[in-house]
């Protein structure tokens, strides 16, 4: 039996309570067992985060670059060397097999050994003007909020605090009630890294106090959030209505892969499923619509049922295990509601029945599903599951699988299988979506080119080369010079 954890907010260097003292209970998806009471921020609790980081704010951005580095090297070494630790808090408190995790602490340290040596925002000059000497500027905000999701915490708390802080800013993050346990241990190290008070707070609790608190907030410049599309509207109504502070959005999707008759069926069959079952569907940009030329549909399936299938359910701390139960109880539940919807409206269901033998396997776990010919206009179609479910429907032509491809309001990430290079091109112009992956699909990104979605996907990019910019305002200086001609 493992002890519960009882959480703290970090608050100006300092590990507190909740100003009222209260908490939340937080159950592990896999044994429903209580792990953690956790720290759940008040209205108090965020202004005082905010004050603290408002203070902070001059000091740390007259800073160099290169001081501003040095604890984010520390931070990266301390992910490292607390792998296992962070990998089995995500395990009992979302789900996450510790198999998998090593991805999510290697993105981390890339985040913070970049940003500790590659912050150095230039602005420009210019002797366009007669008897001037001008100039922009790229200065910090000051304080700037972060909102994390609870499928992969790490990633999104480095690539959005890391750019943050080597721009100058100081932050402060809120960590989704659903996994809140590595901000909280990374909260523990930040004394430690030798970040000033205040640089770096941490709040945990949930999206209707803390975060809306932080998105209404008048002292919050910027606002960083990755979630859903609904959440993402709410947070842009409340900065519109406040300061109209700056805000830089990933949210949902619903991501098309096309297979091409020419394509190599394992390969697309292999890159698909795992981009739709990794983290038990629990992925914004999951291929979780498959669109395949109708020649080759039962090969294809049977191909992606067959890798389905071997799956490995069950306790998501032992190693082997790949596949986990969904976050919570709500997340099963949502996710079993349009498993009902698509029995009835799909033209057939597989129930890959992936580890269904295993003893282990808990009641918040669901086997991959298959669902084939479903109508274009079904919410199964048009809504993000974010769970281990996908369609395969067909297509005849490429401009029919383009049109159903673009038939939805997201616009994350797309990607098609084929060996036709000159199809590949054309039709990869032709998707609306922010990334396209040709011949392979989600996870696959690219560190230094920007990651984000069109239409309701999102708005503004984050990459290593493009996520500092939104951190950074811009300031033009004109400067009159005796003397100096154009």
């Amino acid at each position: 039996m493992t002890d519960v954890i009882e959480t703290q907010l970090l608050i100006n260097n300092k590990l507190v309570p909740a100003s009222d003292n209260g908490t939340f209970e937080l159950f592990s998806p896999h044994t429903g067992n209580l792990v953690a009471k956790v720290a759940e921020a008040t209205l108090f609790d965020v202004n005082a985060a905010v004050d603290a980081a408002q203070a902070a704010f001059p000091a740390w951005s007259a800073l160099s670059p290169l001081q501003r580095g040095v604890p984010l090297k520390k931070l990266a070494e301390l992910h490292i060397s607390e792998k296992d630790e962070l990998a089995r808090l995500d395990a009992i408190s979302m789900g996450k097999p510790i198999s998998t995790h090593g991805t999510d602490v290697s993105y981390a340290v890339t985040q913070y050994n970049y940003f500790a040596e590659a912050a150095y925002p230039q602005g420009h000059t210019s002797l366009n003007t007669p008897g001037f000497l001008n100039m922009s500027l790229r200065q910090p905000f000051g304080v700037v909020a972060v909102i994390i999701p609870w499928n992969a915490p790490l990633i999104f708390f480095s690539k959005k605090v890391a750019p943050a802080l080597a721009a100058g800013n100081c932050v402060v993050v809120k960590s989704s009630e659903k996994a809140p346990l590595t901000s909280w241990k990374v909260s523990q190290w930040i004394e430690k890294c030798g970040f000033p008070p205040g640089v770096i707070n941490v709040l945990s609790g949930h999206g209707q106090t803390s975060g809306q608190a932080l998105a209404e907030h008048m002292k919050v410049r910027a606002l960083s959030f990755t979630g859903s599309t609904r959440t993402g509207r709410a947070i842009a109504i409340a900065a519109a209505k406040s300061n109209l502070k700056k805000v830089v959005f990933e949210l949902g999707g619903k991501s098309p892969s096309l297979i091409f008759d020419d394509a190599d069926i394992e390969q697309a069959a292999k890159e698909t499923e795992l981009s739709i079952n990794s983290n038990s569907g629990q992925a914004c940009f999951a291929s979780s619509r498959i669109y395949v030329q109708e020649s080759i549909k039962d090969k294809f399936i049977e191909a992606f049922a067959r890798i389905a299938k071997a799956r490995k359910l069950g306790d998501p701390t032992c190693l082997g295990i790949n596949h986990g139960p969904q976050a919570d109880k709500t997340q099963y539940e949502t996710v079993q509601k349009y498993i009902a919807l698509g029995k009835e409206e799909a033209g057939s269901t597989i129930d890959t029945g992936a580890g269904a033998t295993n003893n282990e396997v808990s009641p918040h776990h669901i086997h991959p599903v298959i669902f084939t010919d479903v109508p274009e206009d079904s919410r199964l179609t048009k809504e993000e599951i974010f769970g281990p479910v996908v369609i395969v429907n067909t297509f005849a032509t490429e401009a029919e699988a383009i049109a159903k491809a673009n038939d939805t309001e997201f616009g994350l990430y797309a990607s098609l299988y084929t060996k036709d290079l000159e199809r590949a091109i054309r039709v990869a112009k032709k998707l609306e979506s922010g990334m396209l992956g040709v011949n392979c699909t989600s996870p696959t990104t690219c560190l230094d080119l920007p990651f984000g979605g069109w239409k309701g996907s999102g708005t503004g990019r984050e990459s290593l080369l493009e996520s500092m910019e939104h951190y950074l305002e811009v300031k033009s200086v004109y400067v009159r010079v005796s003397g100096i001609g154009g």
